[in-house]
């Protein structure tokens, strides 16, 4: 498989599909905008895919809580769909509102491992500490390096644009289980190189996330949820002060879409 097909599944209120099938399209993928209805009234077109996406937005207005709807029909009428894709040799990545519905639905933290999810969700993501809607740049710390979409990552810069970006997981032992299998894939870390001794706050941590997590991984390694908005950055020229830092070529965001699609490149047969 040298050109992976990525499912970027559309909701209503869904607003950054077109920039994320972009950005798969070109790291060399093919990259289909498809809305939740169709996939809907015929679920096997999913096993069509190697990479499913849920982009960012306003899944349904976030009427009843953050991708909380489109969780459900995930979850719900899509499980066996979602099941058979998670048991596969596939990718999954949720940006922003669709972390949120990677979550809510029990794709993340352990899919992979235990699917159909729990009753009890270990985690949850909730309004931001400082209770409104926050846009802006971010640093971040790779702490899951087997994590496909962040392979040769350490740190990198992207933004943020949310109102309920708070990762509150149910217990210190849910925390510490993620710590132990390497699930806490990205970390806010100060924008400006300042010490990291004890947990930020705003606006390096921008939501209060706990342990400063901005975005986690499953055991596997392929599945990723993400606050921050990769899209927004695969060229040097959308970082605000790409003057003054005499940014040139792709942005950092765009290297998470690369690592996906190399995945599919054909692996070199040993000699011998």
């Amino acid at each position: 498989m040298t050109q992976p097909r990525v499912c970027v599944l559309r909701a209503p209120g869904t607003n950054c599909d077109v920039e994320t099938a972009w950005a798969f399209e070109a790291c060399g993928a093919t990259a289909e905008r498809l809305h939740l209805f169709r996939l809907l009234e015929e679920p096997s077109l999913l096993a069509g895919y190697q990479i499913l996406c849920v982009p960012g937005g306003f899944s349904y207005g976030d009427d009843v809580g953050a991708g909380v709807i489109f969780s459900r029909e995930l979850q719900g009428r899509l499980g066996d769909a979602i099941g058979d894709f998670l048991q596969r040799d596939t990718l999954a990545l949720g940006i922003c509102n669709g972390f949120q519905v990677l979550l809510k639905a029990g794709i993340l933290p352990d899919g992979t491992e235990t699917w159909p999810p729990p009753e009890h969700a270990p985690a949850t993501l909730t309004w931001n500490e400082n209770g409104r809607y926050t846009a802006l740049w971010v640093r971040l710390k790779n702490d899951s390096p087997q994590n496909v979409f962040l392979r040769g990552i350490d740190e990198i810069e992207l933004p943020i644009a949310h109102a309920e970006g708070r990762l509150v997981p149910r217990s210190t032992a849910v925390l510490d289980g993620w710590r132990e299998r390497g699930q806490i894939a990205l970390r806010y870390v100060p924008r400006e190189g300042g010490s990291t001794d004890g947990p930020l706050g705003y606006p390096d941590n921008p939501n209060g996330s706990t342990d400063d997590i901005a975005a986690l991984s499953d055991a596997s390694g392929r599945v990723l949820g993400l606050m921050p908005h990769p899209e927004r950055f695969v060229h040097a020229t959308q970082h605000p002060r790409w003057t003054r830092l005499g940014l040139e070529g792709p942005g950092d965001g765009l290297k998470l879409f690369a690592n996906a699609v190399e995945y599919f490149a054909p692996k070199p047969v040993a000699a011998g």
